[in-house]
């Protein structure tokens, strides 16, 4: 697979009525519905924008690290990434004002750990999407060797 060259645009659309949840779509994939979260009234058990938002970081993370380690011939068998989100008050507004990414990679006997390392804090520096929001990023890394 190519990348293709930028700029790139996507789209998405929404829709609800006034007691539905909200259907997400977008050509050529499947429909999601998504409702606010618990913590807004929301019903348990559906995806929210909040936490659509922190997967599109771990997401991100995730294959920004397996593009980073492919440009780099580095060898690796997985990669766990958590995310959480801290939403608060801040300037008035509520918003996002911290992502904690803890990644745990793991590599065969033969890939260099420090070298897995720097490439998970190279992967987080090139996220697109936390280079697109306000929010601070702290990274915690783990390496096992396989």
């Amino acid at each position: 697979m190519t990348s293709q060259p930028l700029p790139h645009y996507y789209a998405v659309q929404a829709r609800a009525s006034n007691t539905s949840n909200v259907t997400l779509e977008s050509t050529g994939l499947n429909a999601m519905e998504s409702a606010p979260p618990v913590e807004f009234g929301g019903p348990a058990g559906y995806w929210s924008p909040e936490t659509l938002l922190v997967a599109a970081i771990a997401d991100c993370f995730i294959l920004s690290f397996r593009g980073t380690a492919r440009a780099s011939n580095f060898a690796w068998e997985s990669l766990h990434c958590s995310v959480a989100g801290t939403l608060e008050k801040a300037d008035r507004l509520t918003q996002f004002t911290h992502y904690q990414i803890t990644a745990t990679l793991m590599i065969p006997p033969e890939s260099d750990p420090a070298k897995g390392d720097r490439l998970l804090y190279k992967a987080e520096a090139n996220c697109l999407i936390t280079n697109s929001l306000s929010g601070t990023v702290s990274l915690e890394t783990t390496i096992q060797v396989c």
